[in-house]
């Protein structure tokens, strides 16, 4: 009696398409089936056996619900408090990258905060070191960027000087200069801190990508020769006939530059500072030149500068040959070293520095979000803009408590040596804002004859880092005939040199977002032209040979959503398609297409519209439908299907208007033509 061949079994769903797998793996007889099985069946048993137990009994149904509570809650708390998730799982691994990255960024921002602080905001240098410290610390805790560094930046150290200065305007000569500008300075950190933090709350961190590259150029390039023209003054020694002279505009001072240089310039200043530019750049230049060899290309070389000017400084006695120098200087900022920043006296003066607080809080977001996006990319990692925000914001909040502490915001270039020399995680942060608070408290007092030409020539070395793509933005806008992009950089930087600063990022900033309102404000769609011999229909800007065969038809297919912004000029569009179809022609010129008697909307794009959306189209296809219109609706989706019958639309047009494909729809309009006498 022959065998009974055994019947394989096999499961492709397992196995890739077009495999060569031998027999023994790819296919598994009845033996192989019924073990699997009875493993199968006795995981069942152990499953249905641990329910059973638990089955009936309360309390471990309440300690599963409390410990799955408690789950969702570490969760949450580890997704905002980012240092929850990081800090129990920190690596001793990347300790010495972290410490030398801490250390690197510190010797480079401890000489730019005070410049920032004394040149720019023109307070005192201990605010500037405060404010490198204190944020960073708190951003580090609750920031999603691993590499971004949080303290003073030249732009919005240049916007608060500025304010500062048009509060003390207003004084009288009794006014104590040092207090109000601590408190001025306060007042504008706390609310840039409280906006920032709020925009976050909101989940308004898109607002970076409504801004144009072209607008943040632009502010940029005149923040940079602003500064520029700011610095001359004392790196040739001028501060004090510029107090004499008074000059209030970038122009004016640009003009006061020319006519004193030569005449009343510190000859001993001027060279100092100009030798300390030389040879920042030529220990850059030389760093450059060796960077496979670590430990060069690693030097501090704008923390060696200013040690050794300082060193000479004190030997030579420059202070007494008409070199300004930092001087003694108070470790504490006010009457304490903390104070509650929401008393009367911020109060007092924070309406005054609204404007200047919400420009120091955009601009400072966009090159906070920009470094921290850059390092995501090159690290491997994502963030959360609405999370920055939120971090950056109480980052600012905290330094508030601290009278006169500057905004504090990521910057590009820290950022970016950060995460090149070693920096991995927060912890470099954490070392950064450890050795400036070191700086702060024992490092101090040694700075009394640090010249105050050398800190202008430190910020100059940072303009040069801000201007360098300047030029290449210009050519890319110039030769891709982007002129609105052109238009929009060069409004931002000449409104900033011949007005100030704030005035040319926020004209800047309204023109921006009337743009991105514009372009919203149009409905994408386009014209459908019939395939020659077929029933498909494409786009006639694609193809100029599709067929335009039936005489006052319209097909137009809508590309987008509607909603109230868009489908307000809805009705214009649609004229202009009837008159001219897609090409772009004056309103003067003679129209392009017969009178339209059919309209054909293809809506197979159309996902989603909302009330304001369906009553202006409504009130449209009432106006075509008196005309004496017809009106096909086509490839329209179950969910806007049904907003158009609660809308009434569906009843305002009939049922026989609304067709599966445009086809249906011109086949009937055919017909119907044929029908004619």
């Amino acid at each position: 009696m022959p065998s009974t061949p055994r019947r394989n079994i096999s499961f492709p769903h397992f196995l890739p398409d077009n495999s060569e797998v031998n027999s023994t793996s790819s296919l598994m007889g009845i033996d192989a089936i019924a073990s699997q099985a009875e493993e199968r069946t006795a995981l069942l048993d152990v499953e249905s056996s641990r329910r059973a137990n638990y089955s009936g009994a309360t309390t471990p149904t309440l300690k599963s619900d409390s410990g799955k509570d408690s789950s969702v809650l570490a969760r949450r708390l580890r997704y905002y408090i980012p240092s929850l998730a990081w800090i129990p799982n920190y690596s001793f691994n990347l300790l010495g990258g972290d410490i030398l990255a801490g250390l690197t960024v510190s010797s480079m921002l401890i000489p730019q905060s005070v410049s920032y602080a004394t040149s720019l905001a023109k307070i005192s240098p201990v605010t500037g070191l405060i404010s490198a410290s204190v944020p960073g610390i708190v951003y580090a805790l609750l920031g999603t960027s691993k590499q971004l560094n949080v303290a003073p930046e030249a732009a919005t150290s240049l916007l608060l000087g500025q304010a500062i200065a048009d509060v003390l305007r207003n004084h009288g000569d009794g006014t104590n200069v040092a207090a109000l500008g601590l408190t001025v300075a306060t007042a504008v950190t706390l609310q840039a801190g409280l906006l920032q933090f709020l925009l976050g709350f909101l989940h308004l961190g898109f607002i970076d990508v409504v801004l144009s590259r072209a607008l943040l150029r632009g502010f940029i390039t005149g923040v940079a020769v602003v500064i520029m023209v700011e610095q001359l003054i004392p790196m040739f020694g001028l501060t004090k006939l510029m107090h004499q002279v008074d000059p209030q505009t970038t122009v004016e001072k640009i003009i006061f530059l020319c006519e004193y240089t030569l005449s009343h310039a510190n000859r001993l200043t001027t060279a100092v500072s100009f030798g300390a530019l030389f040879t920042l750049i030529a220990l850059r230049f030389i760093k450059n030149q060796f960077k496979r060899y670590w430990f060069i290309y690693r030097l501090p070389e704008v923390l060696i500068v200013v040690i050794a000017s300082t060193i000479i400084s004190a030997r030579c006695g420059w202070h007494e040959k008409g070199v300004d120098v930092l001087g003694s200087v108070s470790v504490t900022t006010g009457g304490s070293f903390f104070v509650f920043p929401f008393n009367s006296t911020i109060i007092k003066y924070a309406h005054r520095t609204t404007s200047t607080a919400v420009i120091i809080s955009i601009a400072g977001f966009l090159d906070s979000i920009v470094a921290a996006k850059q390092n995501a990319a090159i690290f491997g990692y994502s963030i959360s803009p609405n999370r920055e925000l939120v971090a950056l914001g109480a980052a600012n909040v905290a330094g508030a408590f601290i009278p006169g502490t500057l905004p504090a915001f990521g910057s590009i270039t820290r950022s970016r040596i950060n995460g090149d020399v070693g920096g991995r995680t927060q912890m470099a942060s954490l070392v950064c804002s450890g050795v400036v608070l070191l700086a702060t408290f024992v490092f101090l007092p040694w700075m009394y004859h640090l010249p105050k030409c050398v800190l202008a020539v430190v910020i100059t070395l940072v303009i040069f880092s801000l201007l360098a793509e300047t030029p290449h933005d210009v050519i890319y806008y110039w030769s891709m005939g982007a002129w609105i992009d052109f238009g929009l950089l060069s409004l931002t930087f000449f409104l900033s040199i011949l007005y100030n600063v704030e005035v040319g990022i926020i004209v800047s900033l309204i023109i921006s977002l009337l743009l991105v309102v514009r372009r919203s404000s149009k409905t994408r769609m386009t014209i459908l032209g019939r395939v020659p011999g077929t029933d498909r229909w494409r786009p006639v800007n694609e193809d100029p040979e599709l067929e335009d065969d039936i005489p006052g038809a319209l097909v137009v297919r809508i590309r987008e959503n509607l909603d109230f912004a868009n489908t307000a000029q809805l009705k214009e569009r649609l004229r202009r398609l009837e008159l001219y179809g897609p090409h772009k022609t004056h309103p003067s010129e003679a129209p392009r297409r017969q009178e339209t008697t059919v309209i054909v909307f293809h809506m197979a794009d159309v996902d989603n519209c909302d009330a304001s959306a369906l009553q202006i189209f409504y009130e449209l296809l009432e106006e075509y439908k008196s005309r004496g219109v017809s009106l096909f609706i086509t490839h329209l989706k179950n969910k806007p299907q049904q907003k158009f019958i609660k809308a009434g639309i569906w009843d305002l047009l009939g049922a026989d208007a609304f067709r599966q494909t445009v086809a249906d729809a011109i086949a009937i309009v055919e017909a119907s033509n044929t029908s004619r006498p």
